[in-house]
Formats: structure tokens, C-alpha cells, sequence
């Protein structure tokens, strides 16, 4: 393959990360980083990739972080309890096998709506937990996105040097 194709092709597949840091289907920021270090390796590397990976793999860890810490902050905010965060685990997990696409977050929020509800056996903190989480993993999915168009935009100055 030649250098062009190689860039088209992290090009497109960058593209598919970025969206993944929207739908939690795909692991978007890693994907991005992923597709960087295959072209680094694919058209050889110079000062620059050498930079822009430690750049991408910055905004890798940060993403990784600040995935725990957004909802988590939001949750706790909103009054979701440990337990309530465990059964978004939980949930999550759960419903990333059962329900294609949107099974990850439609899971945690149900695991967090029925643990606070048997918890607490009023709908409304339940409620106000569940919704307080919902725009913790929003946040996060913004924050990811941003970090994601800054990795790609970086990338794209390395591959218009080796293109």
C-alpha cells in the first residue's frame, strides 16, 4: 500500500472513531490512537509522528480518566449512591450484550433507576439520580468527542508531512 492509502485509510477509520466517542459502541478515542500508531508503523516515523503520538496518547489517558470521574461526580451530585453506581455497572455491562448499540448506556441508567428505587422506594430521588447520571455520561461524551477532533486534527498535521 502506498503512503496515500495508508492515510486514507486512518483517515476512514479515525472517522469511525470519532463517532464511537458519541455511540458507545466502539471505543472511540482508542480507536483514533490505534489508527495513528498502525500508519506511524505503516509509513515510518518522523520528529513529528514521534510528537503527535505522545499528544494522542495524552488525550487517550485523559479520555480513559475522565470517563470514571464525569459520571461519577455527576452521579454523586444528583445523590446516586455507591450502590446505585455499582448496578450502572452492572447494568451497563449487562445491557451492552442484550440491547445492540444502545444496550451500554440504556443499561447503566436502568441499573441505576432500580437500585435507587429499592433503595429508597421513591420514585423521584430514583428518578433524580438516573437523570443526574444521564448528563454525567453526556458531559463525558462531549468532552470525549472534543478530545477526539483534537487527536484527529493532530494526526492530520503529521500525514500532511508524510503524504
Amino acid at each position: 500500500m502506498s503512503e496515500l492509502d495508508w492515510t486514507i485509510l486512518a483517515a476512514v477509520v479515525m472517522a469511525v472513531g470519532l463517532v464511537g466517542t458519541i455511540l458507545p459502541i466502539l471505543p472511540g478515542l482508542l480507536l483514533i490512537w490505534v489508527s495513528a500508531l498502525v500508519y506511524g508503523f505503516a509509513t515510518g516515523w518522523n520528529a513529528l509522528g514521534i510528537i503527535v503520538m505522545v499528544v494522542m496518547t495524552v488525550g487517550v489517558v485523559v479520555g480513559i480518566v475522565k470517563g470514571f470521574v464525569v459520571p461519577k461526580k455527576a452521579a454523586d451530585e444528583y445523590g446516586a449512591s455507591g450502590w446505585a453506581q455499582l448496578g450502572a455497572l452492572v447494568g451497563g455491562v449487562a445491557g451492552f450484550f442484550m440491547i445492540p448499540v444502545v444496550g451500554l448506556p440504556v443499561g447503566a441508567l436502568l441499573g441505576i433507576f432500580l437500585v435507587e428505587l429499592l433503595r429508597l422506594k421513591e420514585w423521584e430521588p430514583a428518578w433524580r439520580a438516573t437523570k443526574g447520571t444521564a448528563i454525567g455520561f453526556g458531559k463525558s461524551a462531549l468532552i470525549d468527542f472534543g478530545l477526539g477532533t483534537v487527536m484527529v486534527l493532530t494526526w492530520a498535521a503529521w500525514a500532511i508531512t508524510v503524504v
